[in-house]
């Protein structure tokens, strides 16, 4: 596998001058990463075994090339199904999840790593066919800019392939799911994100909302 952990560059973007909270907790979530990098593959191995593993092959599925971006690259584990001849940036804020990453066996496509921020990407606007994210948008500090991010660097006629928890539809669940969050939230993922909303208040065009588990699993595919 051919990788790179130096960003392309690029002009800055207008997310770049975010500052503040935004920048806090975007450390906190790289140093949150780094830790749980040594154990991540073990921690979500239940869950694979129970569909993610599925559920990711039908992300991966539904994109073309040649370019893509996949957004929360971790440890990788998206990269081996990737076939080959496609070109793949992949990012991630965690270094210590990028040099997992990079040990990744069985990685058939051409693949750059790259330690980045989704929230400010060093990519030029129309970059890429595809951007790919598989449960990330849970733990981007401010998931819009990110977003909004992803819809500058697709080209016009690209997609956004999505796989992501979000908040449920239902009123006694999403309750208990928002008074839980700002607990499960200082040492992992949000569980109450609005993501299919958060998608189209970022300028996209949804063209697929898929539930994959009950309604709070999703298959999201916009274009931009």
């Amino acid at each position: 596998m051919q990788s790179d952990t130096t960003p392309t560059t690029a002009e800055p973007a207008a997310s770049e001058r975010a500052v503040g909270p935004i920048d806090l907790e975007t450390a906190a979530t790289r140093r949150r990463y780094d830790r749980a990098s040594s154990y991540y593959d073990w921690q979500v191995w239940p869950m694979e075994l129970l569909g993610m593993k599925r559920f990711r092959r039908q992300v991966l599925g539904r994109v073309s090339g040649p370019r893509i971006l996949e957004v929360g690259v971790g440890t990788g584990t998206n990269l081996p199904d990737y076939p080959t001849g496609v070109e793949v940036d992949a990012i991630d804020l965690s270094p210590r999840m990028l040099a997992r990453a990079r040990r990744r066996p069985g990685v058939r496509a051409r693949v750059h790593l790259h330690e980045m921020d989704v929230q400010k990407l060093a990519f030029s606007d129309a970059s890429f066919d595809t951007v790919v994210a598989t449960c990330v948008l849970c733990s981007v500090p401010d998931p819009i800019v990110g977003l909004k991010e992803l819809r500058r660097v697709l080209r016009p006629d690209g997609r956004a392939v999505l796989l992501e928890h979000v908040r449920p539809g239902g009123r006694r669940l999403a309750a208990i799911f928002d008074r839980l969050d700002p607990l499960v939230s200082r040492a992992g993922p949000h569980i109450n994100r609005r993501t299919v909303e958060n998608v189209r208040a970022a300028g996209f065009t949804i063209e697929l909302e898929q539930n994959l588990w009950s309604d709070i699993l999703k298959l999201i595919v916009a274009r931009p």
